[in-house]
């Protein structure tokens, strides 16, 4: 099977709903939906978090941020974090871990560093937007988070099938990758319930434009994948250039925050 031939199939799969996870994405599958429960009790959320010890480690991380209100004293424990960060951002953590498990199963070594380096990725898009969302567009910075973390999901899944088909991810001057990738997206959010309005914003990344007052979730992706230090191993649409909507102290103010953000959400390391 030629790499066209290839991708055709993937497409045509995830075009018919045939999207199969790995084993330990279905498991993170199962904590979310636990989790969004609107009758699952914070004692339940503690037990569920602490079952899953990246997740554990994790939160504990983030609610010790300045993003999340480490002014008010460091947090070493679970269920103190988790009081502090709130069910909608443990949500974020949630999907990280999901997000990461895609790499699981990638035996090939060449494929685990584009995995490794999408994780970096998202990383610091997720941040970048969180910040930008506090400081710039005025959006939720809860769902930023989110769509960054999530914005490459459907990359995710390719580089997890590319041990099938050997040479699907290399040079594509053609970008059928990219159409194939878009497809794939779609489906794959769906089936893990991404909300519309993030789904929206993540489907018109790669033809957007941020408006000249960015006030939306998808201006704030925009501005986070212009401003993230590390690059889409998989090609991405080319990056707005011109002025940026804000001044340099909000930058570095931006940059400050988002660090010690991404830095929370963990290394590339897929274990």
């Amino acid at each position: 099977m030629n790499k066209l031939e290839a991708f055709g199939y993937i497409t045509a799969q995830a075009a018919r709903g045939e999207i199969s996870f790995p084993t330990s994405v279905n498991a993170v599958l199962r904590l979310q939906m636990a989790l969004d429960d609107p009758d699952c009790h914070v004692d339940e959320a503690i037990r569920l978090v602490l079952s899953e010890p990246q997740l554990a480690a994790r939160t504990v991380a983030l609610a010790n941020t300045a993003a999340f209100g480490s002014a008010g004293g460091q947090v070493s424990n679970v269920r103190a974090a988790v009081l502090r960060i709130g069910y909608r951002r443990l949500r974020g953590l949630v999907a990280a871990l999901m997000v990461r498990q895609f790499g699981h199963r990638i035996g090939d070594r060449v494929l685990r560093a584009k995995a490794e380096q999408l994780w970096t990725h998202s990383a610091h898009v997720a941040s970048l937007a969180q910040a930008l969302a506090r400081h710039v567009t005025r959006t939720d910075p809860d769902t930023a988070l989110f769509a960054g973390i999530v914005h490459e999901v459907g990359g995710f899944y390719l580089l997890s099938r590319a041990d099938e088909f050997p040479g699907l991810l290399e040079d594509d001057p053609e970008n059928w990758g990219a159409l194939c990738e878009d497809v794939v997206s779609v489906e794959v959010m769906r089936k893990l319930a991404i909300p519309a309005a993030v789904m929206e914003a993540i489907g018109a990344l790669r033809d957007g434009v941020p408006n000249a007052e960015p006030h939306t979730l998808l201006d704030t992706l925009l501005l986070a994948n212009r401003l993230a230090p590390v690059g889409s191993p998989l090609g991405e649409a080319p990056q707005a250039t011109g002025a940026l909507p804000f001044d340099e102290a909000t930058l570095q103010l931006l940059r400050t925050e988002a660090e010690e953000t991404a830095e929370a959400l963990g290394d590339a390391t897929l274990v």
